[in-house]
């Protein structure tokens, strides 16, 4: 049996797609690693898929799929998973070779033990394109390191810290018996990869390795800033899909769920920020919508995130209020190295 399952979903992503599969490779068939062409029409994704699945049949296998957008992708790859743990790696990131080896020890050591993980999680670095010193997202600060623990074993997250799609490796079997099937032709979807899961997590490891290096300078690139702002109608939808999955005030334990509000305050002021940087009357709107939302349908989780500092910031009143709260935004974005 695999150990691990990668899914790369690759949409036109012939100029890079190769770095990433070599870099998973030198894990030979204790991974199988599956390369899903979502439907690539200007280049030659999926011949090189096919070529890599010839030159590798036991471990890499390529599916082609009419075009459903990214999350599509990550569905067929869970769908076609046959490893005990399930990770997504973009098509144009990469993991460090020698750390995935020792993770992969870390988790053959817990199975050959007779136990194992809903989650694992390791540190990614942000790859940014004319950044000499990369910016490395750990979290030494909140988990303990190298033991199988639980939420209450958790320490606290800084602000602005979260656990991105980069960052985990969940239980295969736990994906499919939360449902976890996300939207097609949306953007943005990553966030629901990670947060939908959480309340059936009950026992994590953590690895103070960085594996994942995240990518970050295309200009068409779906987290390039004008981008975002290009595609808000789905940030706003995948925000409010994250706010209706569970009722997360209901959340046990207390700590898992201090950390899914954080999660949402995090996601909900990225929607409100890039609003007001957008100098658009349609995306303040959804804003003003997103934020009422929450206070009818939601409202001792709009209290919570109202009252936070984020949730302060993002809605202090006035064009001046706007002005400071772009000013806060362009700090901890240089503070925290994301694009």
């Amino acid at each position: 049996m695999k150990l691990i399952s990668f899914a790369i979903p690759c949409y036109n992503s012939a100029a890079y797609m190769g770095k990433c599969i070599e870099s998973i490779l030198p894990a030979g068939d204790e991974v199988e690693i599956l390369i899903v062409d979502d439907g690539s029409q200007k280049d030659n994704t999926l011949e090189i898929a096919k070529e890599y699945e010839q030159k590798y049949p036991t471990i890499c296998k390529a599916i082609h799929q009419e075009n459903g957008g990214h999350g599509e992708a990550v569905n067929t790859g869970l769908r076609n998973a046959s490893g005990l743990y399930f990770k997504v790696v973009d098509s144009d990131d990469w993991l460090d070779s020698e750390v995935l080896l020792e993770i992969l020890e870390k988790i053959r050591n817990i199975t050959l033990s007779g136990d194992s993980i809903d989650l694992f999680v390791a540190n990614f670095v942000y790859d940014k394109v004319g950044q000499e010193n990369k910016k490395v997202m750990s979290y030494g600060n909140a988990f303990p390191e190298e033991k199988i623990f639980g939420w209450n074993d958790m320490k606290r997250f800084n602000l602005g810290q979260y656990i991105l799609m980069h960052s985990v490796i969940y239980r295969t079997k736990l994906l499919r018996d939360a449902n976890l099937v996300l939207p097609k032709h949306t953007f943005y979807v990553d966030n629901l990869f990670v947060y939908l899961p959480l309340p059936h997590v009950k026992k994590l490891y953590y690895c103070n390795k960085n594996l994942y290096h995240y990518y970050i300078g295309r200009e068409d690139q779906s987290v390039n800033e004008t981008v975002m702002i290009g595609r808000l109608d789905q940030q706003f939808r995948v925000n409010r899909l994250m706010i209706d999955s569970c009722d997360v005030m209901k959340v046990q334990p207390k700590k898992l769920r201090n950390y899914m509000i954080l999660y949402l305050e995090i996601i909900t002021t990225v929607s409100s920020v890039l609003s007001i940087k957008s100098e658009n009357e349609e995306n303040m709107e959804r804003k003003k919508e997103l934020w009422n939302y929450l206070k009818k349908e939601h409202f001792p989780l709009w209290i919570r995130m109202r009252s936070s500092f984020l949730g302060q910031g993002v809605n202090l009143p006035g064009k001046i209020g706007n002005k400071l709260t772009i000013l806060a935004y362009r700090l901890s974005r240089k503070f925290y190295g994301f694009n």
